[in-house]
């Protein structure tokens, strides 16, 4: 078998195995026991635990990032883009409940340098978010332009709830990814299409 197929083998052992076990109780025997090769194969792959849950992070970060990008299309105004991006998001999430529990459960509580991978895939996706509310703020040419670091703020705020909202639909059955996406953007959307209509929050409007 190609060293290139054995090696997906492995990673999808990997991700099953730490993101139903956890990364420290997870063992590199049973890792290799259910991708069906020895555990000395898998450290002169991968080298070590540390090397081959980077690897699983790297691997899972690239496809949901991918699966979010593709999912969108250019020619949509923003609102309907990040829609598409949020049902590809929680699509994605949904069908890959492993790849999540590693990437937004294990990899952000077991410090560095796990974090910083999974930091690099949420910075890719606010950066995303960030262009589409900044765009949205455009479109409607009114009295509700948004500054950089104000759009930067709403994007991280939306990033942060479809976070903890998939971690919810994937522990709810029967939530399906397009009643996600369509819950976010009734509490989000709503509420962003005032703001760029230049309407306010403020305590002393009550």
């Amino acid at each position: 078998m190609p060293r290139a197929v054995r090696e997906q083998q492995m990673l999808d052992a990997a991700v099953r195995t730490f993101g139903q076990r956890g990364y420290r109780p997870a063992s590199m025997d049973e890792i290799a026991e259910l991708a069906g090769v020895s555990k000395p194969l898998v450290y002169l792959y991968l080298n070590s635990k540390e090397e081959l849950f980077t690897a699983c992070i790297r691997r899972e970060s690239a496809a949901l990032a991918a699966a979010v990008r593709t999912a969108v299309d250019p020619g949509l105004p923003a609102d309907r883009r990040l829609w598409q991006g949020l049902t590809a998001f929680f699509r994605h999430t949904s069908e890959h409940p492993d790849a999540w529990a590693v990437l937004h459960r294990q990899a952000r509580t077991h410090g560095e340098p796990f974090a910083a991978e999974v930091a690099v895939l949420r910075d890719e996706i606010v950066a995303l978010v960030t262009g589409l509310i900044g765009e949205a703020a455009r479109e409607t040419r009114g009295p509700g332009e948004l500054a950089a670091r104000e759009a930067a703020g709403l994007a991280q705020a939306l990033v942060g709830a479809a976070e903890s909202l998939a971690g919810w639909a994937n522990d709810t059955p029967g939530v399906c990814a397009g009643e996600t996406a369509s819950t976010l953007m009734d509490f989000a959307w709503q509420g962003l299409g005032k703001l760029m209509q230049g309407e306010r929050w403020s305590p002393s409007a009550r």
